[in-house]
């Protein structure tokens, strides 16, 4: 089971676990932080997101600044990459399958310290993807 948060294009979060996400699938199912054990899982519509975040930890760590530069004591894996959404929100990290025509991509943030650990990248909810 992965531990995920899916961040919505409208604003809405949804944490919860996910065994079934694949990025050339439509949807997949989680199972919803907070409900009761064999709750049915939601499901979720890859199409309606901005990103999803695998991540350490469900609560994560609102006291964590965010970082958006590279530890020069831990070597990058893959191309560093920097990520506009169109909500203005800028992500930095490393990937090693970005092409603008895909419907989406994994990156690796760039600080190693973030509650995430990967994210999956709808191309359609960014501005401006460029390596750097």
């Amino acid at each position: 089971m992965n531990k995920i948060v899916a961040r919505y294009l409208d604003g809405r979060m949804v944490k919860g676990t996910t065994a079934d996400f694949f990025p050339t699938k439509d949807f997949f199912h989680v199972s919803v932080a907070g409900e009761p054990d064999g709750a049915k899982p939601m499901e979720v519509f890859t199409k309606e997101l901005k990103a999803l975040f695998f991540v350490k930890d469900l609560a994560g760590n609102p006291q964590q600044p965010k970082r958006n530069e590279f530890d020069p004591t831990h070597p990058a894996v893959g191309r560093k990459i920097k990520v506009v959404f169109k909500d203005g929100e800028i992500m930095v990290g490393t990937t090693t399958g970005y092409q603008p025509g895909r419907p989406g991509f994994f990156i690796v943030p760039a600080d190693p310290a973030s509650n995430t650990e990967r994210c999956y990248i709808l191309t359609s909810s960014t501005a401006e993807v460029s390596f750097l």
